[in-house]
């Protein structure tokens, strides 16, 4: 049949025998690209920390926090988790970077060095944002103004973050986050530190409960196939910690998602080192300092993103 086209053609063989082969690999090309369906939907890994609270307060706490509990009943809860110590700062810093480094107060001068979950999320080409109510401005590096804690933004003491205009950047106030759910725009991985009267710092947790149920249900709805929302307190009151060490208190973590177990109790003992092997896991990442040798949450709900 080609010859019989390129031999009536008023063109060179040469170029009618080329556009022949063009449409046949057009033709057998297009059956696959019809079959490949549509990308999948992304899914995102949200994280919002809570202020100073002792499990005992909140679990099962219907009267003060009844919207929490309902998150507790759709998802699952662990039993047995720990803050590092006290005060605040240092369980930020362990969240974010896998160690306290040294710090033992909530300076607001000071600076911690090396990688971070965030710097690890670059390098990985992970988009990602931090999130923290009453910021000034982006990349705001200064201390405490109105209800915004500096010790409670773990971002801003790493100057691997700081120094990177592109990654300072990514550490906004909170009302980009208004904007990013309206447009559907969430980066893949997401983190909240609300203000201290909505984090239950400086009010109370039926305060800290209300903003919940108007933040989260917007945020479950975009998390995505295998999305992941993540609810944790930074710190209790007491000393209680894991493995027979003193800590930073009793906390409750809650984890929600399409494919989190409804009223799943993790009883595993565990801490803020736990959760960012578990994150570092979701995302691929190698793990960082203390979370290198932590026994990750519910492995099974970490697994890696689309």
């Amino acid at each position: 049949m080609w010859e019989s086209i390129i031999g009536r053609s008023a063109y060179p063989r040469r170029i009618v025998a080329r556009l022949c082969l063009v449409l046949l690999l057009a033709g057998l090309l297009a059956p696959a690209a019809a079959d490949a369906g549509p990308a999948p939907k992304p899914s995102h890994v949200f994280v919002i920390v809570l202020e100073n609270r002792e499990y005992g307060e909140v679990k099962g706490n219907w009267e003060e926090m009844p919207y929490f509990n309902r998150l507790v009943e759709r998802g699952a809860v662990t039993t047995n988790f720990y803050a590092a110590v006290h005060p605040s700062l240092p369980n930020y810093l362990a969240l974010l970077g896998g160690s306290t480094f040294g710090v033992t107060s909530n300076c607001t001068d000071c600076l911690v060095y090396g990688q971070n979950l965030a710097t690890q999320l670059s390098r990985a080409g992970i988009s990602w944002r931090a999130y923290m109510e009453g910021l000034p401005y982006p990349c705001y590096t200064g201390g405490d103004v109105g209800y915004y804690g500096k010790r409670h933004n773990p971002f801003v003491y790493f100057p691997s973050i700081t120094a990177l205009p592109k990654r300072c950047a990514n550490v906004v106030p909170g009302t980009q986050l208004d904007e990013d759910l309206a447009a559907r725009k969430l980066p893949q991985f997401a983190w909240l530190t609300p203000d201290g009267c909505h984090d239950a710092h400086d009010c109370s947790l039926s305060t800290a409960d209300f903003y919940l149920s108007t933040l989260v249900p917007q945020i479950t709805k975009q998390l995505g196939p295998r999305g992941l929302l993540i609810v944790t307190w930074d710190e209790g009151f007491s000393d209680l910690g894991c493995c027979g060490v003193p800590g930073g208190g009793k906390v409750a973590t809650v984890l929600v998602g399409p494919q989190v177990p409804r009223g799943k109790e993790i009883r595993m003992v565990a801490d803020h080192y736990s959760l960012l092997a578990s994150l570092e896991d979701y995302f691929g990442l190698s793990r960082l300092r203390e979370a290198r040798t932590a026994e990750p949450l519910a492995p099974a709900l970490f697994k890696a993103s689309d």
